[in-house]
């Protein structure tokens, strides 16, 4: 298999940590650095990450991407090797971009939106026009470690967003999502230099900021390195009268011995909003946004969550051709909210409302064990790999909602009400809820990535065995439901190909699926009422070529997603309803010239009803899938000016549908931000000053439409908001 270099930086004698990584016969490039302090020189060795479960990829020149990222259990995989497409995004741009979550970093990329999640403050990811939920994310590999709404960006050195199913590399997503994409994110790891890094920071709205980064590496050969990030925001971020306070400890350990390298981690994230703006569901025509910084909760609504997780990832060298590896998990969380969104009656504005009042308390295991050896047969080189996979989960839940008739506000003239009593619909015991739901994911993964024509062209074949397992119980008893129980499995396939043309252009394709829980049939379906469905397959289709110029990089692809449905036809219920969206994808990342960076793309998706209940809506678009996305960002650093860039970035997403007849839309929008930083030196330290502007123009636009499947709600837009920071290195 070929090897490239990556960006993690060992000295000489731990060469032999890596020459035994992945299995491969990396390329080693060195050079001479010179140590402050001490005459002697210190050998440095760059070396390969490709297929690892724990090192890096380094980064594209320019810094905001890496080369490439975690293809599940095949690792890493450099972009021209993988036949797949990813975007990650590095530590240097979530920082420079003053990002605070994991949305704010995805506003780069255009094959991703962003929404909010049914009913509460959780952020969603669209890929190729389906939801990623924050549960169904993965940290270091593994998924349901991180916290299920909102993940702090000071906790993360990359954001990997994978594109398209991946049921095959990942396991079956516990939440139910997963058909478009994945999102992994990556720990911050300790670096060669020891690192003091605070920054403090505000907001025009209002918002306080405080983050300490530090790092150190020890051990005889530094072989063993701790890095600790303590965060807190506090205050109103743009928008009336929403406020919020956001601690966040996180703490990570990683050692490179000469057979074993290991890294873990563990953090702490209480988030709390404070009237935070929901969503709103239109009942009729679509009302005009309101004015961007406007608030329409009530005073008396919060979003509380508090979230304690560890994760831990190790790989082991048995030989210069075998490793083992193995990963465990795990997330213990609680949350508590009080909401009330609105439904708009019409386009006049008018809203009616009622009080929703739930607690959820989560517990969570997950594992992997995994082996990877290489061999070849004649002239094609093999590597092998063996994975399996478990998850399990256990969710207390309590709800009380208040009379259903509800009270009457508006989005533009908001009116305070005394909150209603909560007590028309009650499950269970707010207090002390009972568990109501029970997960378990298990299967077992083997693939071999085949190299010939001396690595110009890779052939990747593989099949997971997964079981899926889901338990529903009463609110009130306990009990387990009559329709409550479901256990099915099924083996998803993958098939990837890579041809390099040259060293610059690659061609790949892919077929893969994602797998998704059968639904259970409704009492309406009166020939099978309450039958299981078997696991639903979503298929894809994609091809297309990647771009490697040595300073600008990027990709082109086309896709086909087909993801089944359930409907009710002759009172019987099945899964033979369809989405279908296709697509072409573009994107362009990189060092453009000496002093000018570029990010950005466009998506162009075409979703179609397929085989729906009726008939009706047939070759109609799919709710909340736009046709067009484009991003583009650009940073320029200043010629004479030393230590000055700017930044600018443009968001567009045309029009999406709110029915699924297609009668009725919310308009296309444009985003506009702009950014500057200065780094200098004040009194012997290193010191960087930012400042940003989010939507510059102060537009007034419905960002989203649902997020959750068949949904409708809009979610508002930010308001231009001024975000200034400082950090001192020291």
């Amino acid at each position: 298999m070929p090897a490239h270099l990556s960006g993690h930086r060992i000295t000489k004698h731990a060469l032999s940590v890596l020459l035994l990584s992945a299995g491969i016969s990396p390329l080693l490039s060195y050079a001479q650095s010179e140590q402050k302090g001490d005459e002697k020189a210190v050998e440095e060795v760059l070396v390969s990450a490709d297929g690892s479960q724990v090192l890096l990829l380094e980064a594209y020149p320019g810094g905001q991407v890496a080369r490439g990222g975690r293809a599940g259990i095949l690792g890493n995989l450099d972009m021209m090797d993988a036949p797949f497409t990813s975007s990650n995004f590095t530590n240097a741009l979530i920082r420079d971009q003053q990002a605070s979550s994991v949305a704010d970093v995805l506003q780069n990329d255009p094959v991703v939106r962003v929404a909010k999640g049914f009913g509460n403050f959780q952020e969603v990811y669209i890929i190729r026009g389906f939801p990623i939920y924050s549960d169904d994310m993965t940290y270091n590999g593994l998924y349901g470690i991180l916290p299920r709404q909102f993940v702090a960006a000071e906790l993360l050195e990359r954001v990997e967003v994978f594109r398209g199913a991946n049921t095959f590399l990942n396991g079956a997503s516990p939440g139910g999502s997963g058909v478009g994409g994945l999102v992994n994110l990556v720990p911050k790891r300790a670096q060669e230099e020891d690192l003091n890094l605070l920054t403090t920071g505000f907001t025009v709205g209002g918002e306080a900021y405080l983050a300490a980064d530090i790092a150190r590496r020890f051990g005889e050969n530094q072989e063993n390195g701790l890095r600790l990030n303590i965060v807190k925001r506090d205050g109103e971020s743009g928008i009336r009268d929403q406020d919020r306070d956001l601690s966040v400890l996180a703490v990570g350990f990683d050692h490179e011995g000469e057979n074993l390298r290991v890294s873990a981690d563990m953090g702490f994230q209480d988030h709390r909003i404070d009237s935070p703006r929901p969503s709103v569901t239109p009942l009729g025509d679509i009302p005009k946004a309101p004015e961007s910084d406007t608030n329409f909760a009530q005073p008396w609504t919060y979003t509380d969550e508090k979230q304690l997780f560890a994760v831990a990832r190790a790989e082991y060298s048995l030989s210069a051709s075998t490793e083992l590896w193995a990963a465990l998990g795990t997330r213990q969380g609680e949350e508590d909210n009080i909401l009330s969104n609105p439904d708009a009656v019409d386009d006049s504005g008018l809203t009616s409302a009622y009080r929703f009042d739930n607690t959820r308390e989560d517990s969570i295991y997950s594992t992997e064990i995994g082996m990877r050896t290489e061999f070849n047969t004649g002239d094609i080189g093999h590597r092998l790999i063996l994975s399996a996979s478990a998850y399990t989960l256990e969710s207390k839940n309590a709800y009380a909602f208040s009379n259903f008739g509800g009270f009457a506000g508006s989005i533009y003239t908001p009116t305070t009400v005394s909150p209603p009593v909560a007590d028309a619909f009650v499950g269970g015991e707010l207090n002390s809820p009972k568990v109501t739901q029970e997960t378990d994911t298990s299967s077992i993964a083997i693939a071999d990535m085949m190299s010939f024509m001396a690595d110009r062209l890779l052939i990747t074949v593989g099949a997971r065995y997964q079981k899926i397992e889901n338990s529903n119980y009463n609110y009130n008893t306990g009990a387990l439901n009559s329709d409550g129980k479901y256990s099915e499995n099924a083996i998803t396939p993958v098939l990837g190909i890579v041809y390099k043309a040259s060293e610059s252009l690659s061609l790949y394709g892919n077929y893969s699926e994602a797998l998704l829980p059968g639904e259970i049939a409704p009492a309406t379906a009166l020939n099978n009422p309450g039958e299981a469905l078997d696991p639903y397959r979503s298929s894809q289709i994609e091809t297309g070529l990647k771009y490697d110029g040595g300073n600008i990089g990027g990709s082109v692809s086309i896709f086909t997603v087909e993801k089944p449905s359930g409907i009710t036809q002759n009172n019987t219920f099945s899964d033979n309803g369809e989405q279908r969206n296709q697509g072409l994808e573009l994107t362009v990342f990189g060092q453009a010239a000496e002093n000018l960076r570029l990010l950005g793309g466009l998506t162009l998706i075409d979703s179609e009803q397929v085989n729906t209940a009726t008939g009706a809506t047939n070759g109609k678009e799919f709710v909340g899938v736009p046709k067009l996305q484009s991003n583009i960002n650009v940073e320029w650093d200043v010629p004479n000016a030393t230590g000055l860039t700017l930044d600018a970035r443009a968001v567009y997403t045309s029009k999406q549908y709110t029915d699924a007849a297609n009668s009725k839309e919310i308009s296309s929008w444009t985003r506009l931000d702009a950014g500057a930083r200065f780094n200098t030196t004040m009194a012997g330290k290193e010191v960087t000053l930012r400042g940003r502007v989010e939507n510059l123009t102060n537009r007034n636009y419905w960002a989203s439409v649902g997020g959750f499947p068949g949904s409708n709600y809009l979610v508002l837009g930010s308001p231009r908001n001024l975000v200034f920071s400082a950090s001192v290195a020291f």
